[in-house]
C-alpha cells in the first residue's frame, strides 16, 4: 500500500511537470477547456433544478455551496490569507456577474435552448474585443480565425434549429452575454494582483450575497434531493470557475476563447449520452469543424506568436 502511495504521487509530480513544460498558451486552452466541460455539466443540471426550485434560489444556494467548499481551503490556508488585496474590485466584479446571471434566468425558459446556445457563443467575441481594448492584448489573426470558424461551426449547428422569430427573452438572453464579457475581463484583472483561489472564494461570497434578496423574495423549502443537488452544484462551480481563474492567469484571455465552442461538443455528448437525444448532421458537421478550430489554435500557440 506505501509503495503504490509512493508510486502515485511520483506520477501526479510527474504529470505536473510535463503540464508546467507546455506552452502557457496551450495550458491556458487546457484549463478554459476543462472548465468549459464542468460548466455546460453545471448549466445542464441548474436549468433543470430551477424549473422545480426557483431561478434566483437555485442561482443563491449554487454560490452558497460554491462558498463551502471554499471554507475547509481557507481554513487550512487560514482566512487572513484569502482577504483581496482590492475588496471594492472583488464586489465589483460578483456585481456584474450577478447581473449577467439574474438576465440569464430570466430569458432561459422562454426561449429554446437552440437559440439559448447561439446567443451564448457570443460572448467569446466580446472577451476577445475587450481585451485588445482594455488590457491591449494583440489581436493575432490566428485568434481571429480560430474564433471566427468556431463561431461558423455555431452557426451550422444552431441555424437550422432557430425559430427566427425575435422577441424580448432573445434580446435579454442577448444583453446577458456583453455582461459576462466584462465579468470576466475583470477577472483577468484581478489575475494581475490576486491568486485564483483567491477570486473563487470571492466570487462566491459576493454573488451570494447579492443574490439572497432575490431567494428570498421567492423562497420555497428545498426537498433534500435539491439540497444534495445544490450542493454537488456548488463543487462543479468552484472547480470550472477555478480552472477559468487559472487559464486567464496563464496566458492572454484572448488566447483562450476559441476553445469555448468545444462546449457546444460538450453539450451534445452528454444530451445523448444522459437523455437519448438523437444527433443531427449539422451538429456533427458544426462539431467537426468547431473541435478543428481548437485543435488548430491549440498548435498555433505551441509554436509561439511569431509562427
Amino acid at each position: 500500500m506505501e509503495t503504490s502511495a509512493v508510486e502515485d504521487k511520483q506520477q501526479a509530480r510527474g504529470l505536473r511537470a510535463r503540464l508546467q513544460g507546455l506552452d502557457p498558451n496551450v495550458r491556458a486552452l487546457l484549463w478554459s477547456g476543462l472548465s468549459g466541460f464542468l460548466f455546460v455539466v453545471l448549466n445542464s443540471i441548474m436549468r433543470q433544478l430551477a424549473n422545480t426550485l426557483g431561478a434566483f434560489e437555485t442561482q443563491f444556494l449554487r454560490y452558497l455551496f460554491g462558498l463551502g467548499v471554499m471554507v475547509p481551503l481557507m481554513m487550512r490556508g487560514g482566512f487572513a490569507s484569502y482577504w483581496p488585496k482590492n475588496v471594492t474590485g472583488q464586489f465589483t466584479r460578483g456585481a456584474m456577474h450577478t447581473l449577467g446571471l439574474v438576465l440569464w434566468f430570466m430569458a432561459v425558459g422562454h426561449i429554446t435552448i437552440a437559440d439559448t446556445t447561439a446567443i451564448s457563443f457570443t460572448t467569446p467575441i466580446f472577451i476577445m474585443l475587450g481585451a485588445v481594448l482594455v488590457f491591449g492584448e494583440p489581436l493575432r489573426w490566428p485568434r481571429v480565425v480560430a474564433a471566427a470558424i468556431g463561431f461558423a461551426g455555431v452557426v451550422i449547428v444552431v441555424l437550422p434549429k432557430l425559430t427566427g422569430g425575435g422577441n424580448f427573452y432573445t434580446l435579454v438572453m442577448l444583453a446577458s452575454s456583453p455582461v459576462f464579457a466584462a465579468s470576466y475581463l475583470m477577472t483577468k484583472a484581478l489575475t494581475r494582483y490576486e491568486r485564483p483561489a483567491v477570486i473563487v472564494a470571492w466570487q462566491s461570497i459576493s454573488v451570494a450575497t447579492l443574490s439572497l434578496p432575490l431567494a428570498v423574495w421567492a423562497w420555497q423549502w428545498p426537498t433534500l434531493g435539491q439540497w444534495l443537488t445544490c450542493a454537488f452544484c456548488g463543487v462543479l462551480g468552484s472547480t470550472a470557475h477555478y480552472c477559468l481563474t487559472r487559464s486567464y492567469a496563464t496566458a492572454d484571455i484572448s488566447a483562450t476563447q476559441s476553445v469555448k465552442f468545444l462546449d457546444l461538443v460538450w453539450a451534445t455528448l452528454i444530451g445523448w449520452l444522459a437523455f437519448g437525444d438523437a444527433t443531427s448532421r449539422s451538429t456533427l458537421i458544426g462539431g467537426i469543424v468547431i473541435c478543428g478550430s481548437t485543435l488548430w489554435i491549440a498548435r498555433r500557440e505551441a509554436r509561439g506568436p511569431r509562427s
